[in-house]
C-alpha cells in the first residue's frame, strides 16, 4: 500500500517514514510550506526570514534520500493565511488567547493536505504525531510528556480513518534512538517550540507588525489602582507573569482578565489569589471524534495541563457546560480537550469562563 507521509524536516517525521518504509510500504514523503514572510507580511512589509521552512524542507529531502523515498513539496501559504493566521489574529483582536496549532491540523494538515496526498495516490496517510488509533477511537500518545491529542480535537472523526501514527506508540527517548540507530540526518536535530510563524522571533514584536497595539492601564483587580501600563492586550493572556510590564512589586503577580472596551489589563497578585480560579466554562465549537457522549470525564485547558474531572452538561450540538471543583487560568479562545480514560472524544473552544454559576466579569 501507498502511504503519504507529512514530512516536516523533524526527527518524529523522520522515524514515521523509516518506519513504515521497514513494514514493506510504498513510501512518499511531502512537504507542506505554510508561511512565507515576504508575501504573508503586514502593510509595512516584513523582509527577514520568520520560521525556518527553507532548512526543514533541506533536512526532509536529506532524510527521504537517505531512506531512498521522493519527497514532494506543496505551498499551502494562502490557504494557511486564510484558514489559520487571519483566525489567530482575530482572535487576538477580541482579547482571547487563540491556539493556531490546532486550526492547522483541522484545516491544512488533515484536510487540503491529505486531498494533496490523495493526489500522489495515497491509500494512507502517516503524520509524526504523539497520538494512537485503536479502531475509530483516538488515544493518547504513550508518552505523556509529548501526547499530541490536544492539537487534533477539532479534526472531524471521519478524517482519522485512513491515518496512521507509527510514533504514537513510542516515547521520544525511543524515537530518538531508533532515528540514530538508523543513522537519520536529523537523529540530534532539536525540537521546534511555539508557533511556527513566529519562530524564533520575540512574540510581542511580531505580533504588533499586525496588530497595532494601544497602551493602556494595568489595575491591581483587588484595589482597583493604576500600577502600570500595557502595551496592547493581544501581547497577555490569563495567568501569565512574566513580562507584564509592572516594576517594583516583589510579590508575584499574575494577569487575570482583560477589558478590550476600556482597554484595560487586570492583574493579581499571590499564588493562590481568588481572581485566576473558576469552577465551570462554556464551550463552544464542540467536534466530536468518538460517539460516546459521557456525563463525567477529564479535560485539559491547555496543553500540558493537568487532567481536570469535570462534569458535562450538552446544552446544543456544539455547546456544552463544563464543572469542576477548581482550575486556574481557564483562558477564552483556548480550547477545551475531553478525555475518556486513554480515549480523546473530542474538543471545543473555550467560550466563557465562571465561577459558582456567575460569568467572571473581568474575563
Amino acid at each position: 500500500m501507498k502511504v503519504v507521509v507529512g514530512m516536516s524536516g523533524g526527527v518524529d517525521s523522520a522515524v514515521t517514514a523509516y518506519l513504515l518504509d521497514k513494514e514493506g510500504y510504498e513510501v512518499i514523503g511531502l512537504f507542506m510550506k505554510n508561511w512565507d514572510s515576504n508575501i504573508n507580511s503586514d502593510p509595512e512589509g516584513i523582509t527577514e526570514g520568520i520560521c525556518p521552512q527553507e532548512q526543514d524542507y533541506i533536512d526532509a529531502k536529506k532524510v527521504c534520500d537517505n531512506l531512498g523515498i521522493p519527497l514532494y513539496r506543496v505551498d499551502f501559504i494562502k490557504e494557511y493565511w486564510d484558514s489559520v493566521f487571519a483566525y489567530f489574529l482575530d482572535e487576538l483582536k477580541k482579547g482571547r488567547t487563540p491556539n493556531p496549532d490546532i486550526m492547522c491540523n483541522k484545516y491544512i494538515k488533515f484536510d487540503i493536505f491529505k486531498k494533496e496526498a490523495k493526489n500522489l495516490g495515497a491509500d494512507l496517510i502517516a503524520t509524526g504525531h504523539y497520538a494512537r488509533k485503536e479502531g475509530n477511537k483516538i488515544l493518547r500518545g504513550i508518552d505523556n510528556n509529548k501526547d499530541q491529542t490536544y492539537f487534533l480535537s477539532q479534526v472531524k472523526a471521519e478524517q482519522f480513518k485512513d491515518v496512521l501514527f507509527p510514533v504514537g506508540g513510542l516515547t521520544k527517548e525511543e524515537v530518538r534512538k531508533i532515528a540514530k540507530k538508523a543513522n537519520l540526518p536529523v537523529a540530534e536535530k532539536k525540537d521546534s517550540t511555539g508557533i511556527c510563524f513566529i519562530g524564533e522571533r520575540h512574540y510581542q514584536q511580531f505580533v504588533q507588525n499586525y496588530i497595532k497595539g494601544q497602551s493602556g492601564d494595568i489595575i491591581d483587580i483587588e484595589t482597583n489602582q493604576i500600577i502600570g501600563k500595557h502595551n496592547g492586550l493581544m501581547n497577555y493572556t490569563i495567568g501569565q507573569r512574566r513580562n507584564v510590564g509592572i516594576n517594583g512589586h516583589e510579590k508575584r503577580h499574575y494577569v487575570c482578565g482583560k477589558d478590550t472596551e476600556k482597554n484595560i489589563l487586570y492583574v493579581a497578585f499571590g499564588d493562590d489569589n481568588k481572581y485566576l480560579t473558576s469552577t465551570e466554562a462554556i464551550i463552544e465549537n464542540m467536534n466530536y471524534i468518538s460517539s460516546t457522549k459521557p456525563t463525567f470525564a477529564t479535560c485539559k485547558f491547555r496543553y500540558r495541563g493537568e487532567d481536570v474531572p469535570i462534569t458535562i452538561k450538552y446544552i446544543t450540538e456544539e455547546e456544552i457546560k463544563v464543572t469542576y471543583e477548581s482550575a486556574k487560568a481557564v483562558t477564552p479562545g483556548q480550547a477545551c480537550v475531553i478525555y475518556l480514560g486513554e480515549e480523546m472524544i473530542g474538543g471545543g473552544i473555550i467560550k466563557e469562563v465562571r465561577k459558582d454559576g456567575k460569568k467572571l466579569w473581568y474575563l
